[in-house]
């Protein structure tokens, strides 16, 4: 099992995973089928079974594999939030296709008490972030994370701000809520935020099936 690529085997089917299900330690033996659907006739446009356990690597394919059967020029695309992947949206951006969905809030400084990076604007014609208490963050370096090129920015008014309790447990304000990378900030662009809010209507209003877990689609010609 140690020697396997992902440290799993099944005895009883071996193709199949481990895939994770929303109860915390529970999870399911078996596949992860990726269903996109047509919102205009709610009928299935394209499937795929994949034995991978994580939904963040599927939007491009399905997506792709969606316009192609649709031989749509341009794909506008909702899915939900365990889709969020900066990689897969500009993959999807640079195909035609328009992504829209939710940015997972995977810090826990929201349930510490602390701001969160939602706190933190980005001001795109200065190229800083304001903070909560109104400081600028300013651009200081650029580093390589995950494949990923980081732009990183802080004030040195950290520690002297009445808010630093609520605010980064960086060193000198060089918070993590302050940095940003040029592959996600694609995804957070304003017609990306735009996107978003429009989101949970455009859901409600579409009719997934029962097992669906990649999202709807909409072709434009």
């Amino acid at each position: 099992m140690l020697a396997s690529p992902d440290q799993q085997i099944s005895l009883t089917d071996p193709d199949s995973r481990s895939m994770a299900t929303s109860g915390r330690g529970s999870g399911v033996v078996g596949y992860n089928v990726q269903v996109a659907v047509d919102t205009e006739h709610h009928l299935i446009v394209t499937h795929e079974v994949t034995n991978t356990g994580s939904d963040r690597s599927q939007l491009a394919n399905v997506a792709s594999q969606a316009k192609g059967v649709l031989g749509a020029d341009h794909l506008d695309v909702v899915a939900d939030r365990g889709y969020f992947n900066s990689t897969e949206i500009l993959a999807c951006e640079q195909a035609d296709i328009t992504v829209t969905l939710p940015k997972p809030m995977t810090s826990g400084a929201k349930s510490d008490g602390r701001f969160g990076k939602q706190d933190f604007v980005y001001l795109r014609m200065e190229d800083v972030y304001r903070c909560p208490s109104g400081e600028k963050l300013t651009y200081r370096y650029t580093n390589e994370e995950d494949g990923k090129t980081l732009r990183r920015y802080w004030t040195t008014a950290c520690p002297r701000c009445p808010l630093k309790s609520q605010c980064t447990k960086g060193r000198s304000g060089a918070s993590r809520d302050g940095s940003t990378n040029t592959c996600s900030k694609l995804c957070s662009s304003v017609s990306m935020r735009t996107r978003r809010q429009c989101a949970s209507a455009v859901r409600r209003s579409s009719i997934p099936s029962a097992r669906s877990r990649c999202g709807w689609a909409r072709r434009t010609f």
